[in-house]
């Protein structure tokens, strides 16, 4: 059982079963049979049955938003947006069941034709820091696809993946077909990543753990889509608009509480800007409304858990040079948005994942400073880069190792675009228009016609 708390009260409001190695092979075999029925159905209406789930899903915005805000700690908008996309990417995904289509390749003496066949039973491994759109970026592009999914949620926030599972059920999915598992990582999570049957993991999460459902999953040649870790840059050049890009900054990094992968946590500001460009941050920074996460007006909340509390502080001690704003005090997992101003480029708060409201900010000279700078980490996620050239918001595009860049903007993630990372950040591309093609197997028929 798992005590499920609020992280802005540290109140239980919860306790969860966990699911054990002999419920998740029962789970595996009644998806199994589920999918079968799934994937003989007509196209049409599999689509039918999807778009009816995001439905119901819009139906329960308010209910899935108030449920994340006291299990995540997410404020009420973000949570309302994470609920609006998990319907958003429904539809979107119910779109493509009819465009799954395969190719006829002209070849001699026949007709080649290829079929795109669904996995089977798919293992969903959601983290907490968005656990109900996560959750449904591996979710819905295979379901769309004809496959059946078990997802598994984090330890500490089962609740709306619970809830989205019965939702399913009211909107007339057939029973089985999409299963939620509570439980531990190295019991649920493992048994889902070490059956058999399970044909594609799906991880989002820590690259130490991603690298070992990689090892697992390669031991028994099973497909796999990793989204792991980031340090994404937020590049800023003197010819850029200092005032939007300092303005935007802060919630770049301070979004849920900086527990984001795609977080800008590295601001990269051209020398000749950045005494100028500080100046404008600081105000930004301190303005940041940290408060009840349940409040309209609040624009950062909790932490999720002390654990992580603890790791944010050790990057950033009191008595370290920085930039702060404020933070609750009492109950609940509070740290104030910080920006680090005496960071070493090569020292742990600039090159590793911190995971909470902290970011560094350091200088850099040219382009080609910039992009080294950019690119002296192990991942590889996210980033953004502000300038008003668009040759050299090109080339630094170019440069920077990274699989999802924006320019005078901080947006990472849209439901119609692919999202992934290079390097330590991940495996594969999630959303867009190929995402259901990645939960398929391609079958190649040739027809002999001159028989």
């Amino acid at each position: 059982m798992h005590q499920i708390l609020n992280p802005a009260t540290e109140e239980v409001i919860a306790n969860v079963p966990a699911t054990s190695f002999v419920q998740v092979d029962a789970a595996v075999v009644r998806a199994r049979r589920a999918q079968r029925g799934w994937a003989a159905a007509a196209p049409a209406d599999r689509a039918r049955l999807l778009r009816r789930f995001a439905t119901v899903v819009d139906e329960h915005i308010e209910e899935l938003a108030h449920l994340e805000v006291r299990e995540a700690g997410h404020t009420l908008g973000n949570a309302r947006w994470e609920a609006g996309n998990v319907r958003d990417l429904l539809d979107y995904a119910a779109g493509g069941v009819e465009r799954l289509t395969g190719r006829q390749i002209p070849v001699a003496g026949g007709l080649d034709i290829t079929l795109l066949e669904p996995l089977g039973v798919i293992g969903v491994i959601a983290p907490w820091n968005f656990p109900m759109p996560i959750a449904a970026w591996g979710t819905a592009p295979a379901l769309a696809a004809g496959n059946a999914v078990i997802l598994k949620p984090a330890e500490t926030t089962p609740l709306t993946a619970l809830r989205l599972a019965e939702l399913a059920l009211e909107a007339g999915l057939p029973e089985h077909l999409f299963q939620v598992l509570p439980g531990a990582g190295d019991i649920t999570g493992a048994a889902l990543v070490e059956h058999p049957d399970i044909a594609k993991i799906v991880f989002t999460g820590s690259t130490r753990v991603g690298k070992q459902i990689m090892a697992s999953c390669a031991a028994q040649v099973k497909r796999v889509t990793l989204e792991l870790g980031g340090k994404s840059p937020n590049i800023v050049f003197a010819d850029a608009d200092l005032e939007a890009a300092a303005a935007a900054a802060p919630m770049s990094f301070l979004d849920n509480s900086g527990q984001d992968c795609c977080a800008r946590t590295r601001i990269l500001v051209q020398r000749s800007a950045y005494d100028r460009f500080l100046a404008l941050l600081t105000p930004a920074v301190e303005s940041i409304v940290v408060g009840d996460p349940a409040d309209e007006k609040t624009q950062m909340g909790p932490l999720i858990s002390k654990v992580q509390l603890d790791r944010v502080r050790s990057y950033a001690p009191d008595n370290a040079p920085a930039v702060r704003g404020s933070a609750p005090t009492g109950p609940g997992f509070w740290f104030p948005p910080t920006v680090l101003t005496d960071a070493a480029p090569d020292s742990p708060a600039a090159t590793e994942e911190i995971f909470g409201p902290v970011a560094v900010v350091l200088p850099f000279d040219d382009e080609d400073h910039a992009i080294r700078l950019a690119n002296a980490t192990e991942y590889g996620l996210s980033g953004s880069i502000w300038t008003r050239d668009i040759g050299r918001a090109l080339r630094v595009s170019q440069g920077v190792r990274a699989g999802n860049l924006s320019v005078n903007s901080h947006s990472s993630v849209r439901y119609s675009t692919p999202f992934g990372g290079y390097r330590q950040s991940g495996l594969g591309r999630e959303l867009g228009p190929d995402a259901l093609a990645a939960f398929t197997e391609t079958k190649n028929v040739f027809i002999n016609t001159e028989a």
